[in-house]
C-alpha cells in the first residue's frame, strides 16, 4: 500500500463523499475511485459501503482508517525528524483572531509532544489579512476564516461556528433570542479598511456595503461597538466584556475555522501540522 493511496483513503473516510474528497485532494473524482477500488482488491475487503446519498465505512472500512491514520501520522513524523537533522525544522504558523481558541490550544499541545525538535515561530495578523501574510511568503501556514480569495491556496476546514451579531448590553435587540440581518439594515456596522479581501469583507458585512468606523483588530471592533452603537458579526462562543452582548444570527452561514498554505509547498511540517489541527479542532 502506498502512502498517496492512504491519504486518498483518508479524504474520503473522512468526508463521506467522494466529491468532496476530490476537491480536498485537488484531484478529479475519477483517479480518486480508481485507487480507492484498487485498495479494495489488494486488500480483498470492501472499505466503502456506496449509495446514491454517499458512502459509508464498513467494518473493515472503520478498521483501516485507524491504522491509516496511525501510519500516516507516523510517516509525517519521519519526515519532521529528517528535516530537523537536516536543519530546516521550523514552522511559521500565522494566527487571525482569537488566539485563545480551544482548538488551538489543544493543537499546540499536541505538535509540541509529537514534534518536540521543531521551532513554531507565530505571527499574529490583524483583520485585514485573512490569509495571514501566505502570499507574502511571511508565514508557512495559517489559522484563519474563511471566505477569502483563495486563488493559489489551499484551504482545509476544520471547524463551522455560528455567529451573531455584537451588540451594547442596552441595545433593545440583546434582549432577543435571535436576530436577522434586516433588524440590522439601519444601524451603523464597524468595517475594514479598502483593499481589504472583498469576499471577506461581504461575508463580515452581511453581504452588503456598509457604513462606520474603520477597524483593523477585534479590539478596536468590540470598542466600536461600545463606543459608538455600532455593530458587527462574530463568532458565537467567545467570553465579551459585560456591558457587551452577542445574540445569534438567523440568516448568516456558520464562520468556517480553516487552515491555508500555499499549493504545491510540500513541506512536510505543513502536512503534520494540518493533520493534526483537523483532529485538535474536531467538534
Amino acid at each position: 500500500m502506498e502512502l498517496r493511496t492512504l491519504r486518498y483513503f483518508v479524504a474520503v473516510a473522512e468526508e463521506l463523499h467522494f466529491g468532496r474528497a476530490a476537491a480536498r485532494l485537488h484531484i478529479s473524482q475519477p483517479p480518486l475511485s480508481r485507487a480507492i477500488k484498487q485498495l479494495e482488491t489488494d486488500l480483498g475487503a470492501l472499505l466503502l459501503a456506496r449509495s446514491p446519498a454517499g458512502v459509508a465505512l464498513t467494518p473493515a472500512g472503520t478498521v483501516l482508517l485507524d491504522e491509516a491514520r496511525a501510519l500516516l501520522d507516523r510517516a509525517d513524523r519521519i519526515r519532521t525528524r529528517v528535516a530537523a537533522a537536516a536543519g530546516a525544522a521550523t514552522l511559521t504558523v500565522g494566527i487571525l483572531g482569537d488566539g485563545t481558541d480551544p482548538g488551538a490550544g489543544r493543537l499546540a499541545a499536541e505538535f509540541r509532544r509529537r514534534h518536540p525538535g521543531v521551532d513554531i515561530r507565530i505571527r499574529d495578523t490583524d483583520l485585514t489579512d485573512p490569509t495571514c501574510g501566505l502570499r507574502a511568503g511571511l508565514v508557512d501556514v495559517a489559522l484563519t476564516r474563511a471566505p477569502f480569495d483563495d486563488t493559489a491556496l489551499t484551504v482545509r476546514e476544520l471547524r463551522a461556528d455560528p455567529v451573531g451579531v455584537v451588540l451594547r448590553a442596552d441595545d433593545p435587540l440583546a434582549r432577543r433570542d435571535r436576530v436577522a440581518m434586516a433588524d440590522l439594515a439601519d444601524r451603523r456596522w464597524f468595517r475594514f479598511p479598502p483593499g481589504t479581501d472583498p469576499l471577506w469583507q461581504a461575508y463580515w458585512h452581511g453581504g452588503e456595503p456598509r457604513e462606520g468606523p474603520v477597524v483593523r483588530v477585534v479590539h478596536e471592533c468590540l470598542q466600536a461597538v461600545l463606543w459608538n452603537g455600532t455593530v458587527g458579526v462574530a463568532p458565537l462562543g467567545h467570553d465579551l466584556p459585560g456591558n457587551l452582548a452577542v445574540v445569534p444570527l438567523a440568516d448568516l452561514p456558520p464562520s468556517r475555522v480553516v487552515a491555508a498554505w500555499n499549493t504545491g509547498d510540500r513541506n512536510p511540517l505543513i502536512q503534520a501540522f494540518v493533520r493534526l489541527a483537523a483532529a485538535a479542532y474536531r467538534p
